[in-house]
């Protein structure tokens, strides 16, 4: 079953998309949720009509992720976390805490867009993934400290 998806769902697609599911998912789940349409002729034309209209829009979206992705290369976060004497973790340092190490450096970036490689369970340097547009990516820098 092919469906025109209203909104992002992180493991299927992005807003706009066409992309084929189950039978029960579509009919079941998306659907009567609103979260996407069936995508029948008619609606897959007026898909296709509203994609070319708002191609404009879409490139001034992606120009604006662009520009806050190199301006976020440059930043480097420190983040504090409770340790034992051996430099292991009490828990882990998750997208929520990056979110709000962002937010006091003047981005306001969602947590559901950042991703981290690695499990942070000790001290040290890290990699996470921040998912600006669906063509633009940026990784960033992080630092684990003990407080």
């Amino acid at each position: 079953m092919e469906v025109i998806l209203k909104q992002d769902i992180h493991t299927l697609g992005y807003k706009n998309d066409i992309v084929t599911v189950k039978n029960g998912y579509g009919r079941n789940y998306l659907i009567p949720n609103g979260i996407a349409i069936l995508a029948t002729e008619s609606a897959k034309k007026m898909h296709a009509e509203n994609m070319r209209q708002s191609a404009h829009k879409e490139e001034k979206i992606k120009n604006e992720a662009l520009e806050l992705a190199k301006k976020l290369e440059k930043v480097t976060i420190s983040l504090g976390a409770k340790t034992s004497t051996t430099g292991k973790i009490f828990g882990s340092v998750n997208n929520i805490q990056i979110a709000e190490a962002l937010t006091e450096k003047g981005f306001e970036i969602d947590r559901k867009v950042i991703s981290i490689k690695d499990a942070v369970k000790e001290i040290g340097k890290y990699s996470a993934t921040i998912k600006l547009h669906k063509e633009v990516k940026v990784d960033i820098e992080f630092e684990v400290v003990s407080e």
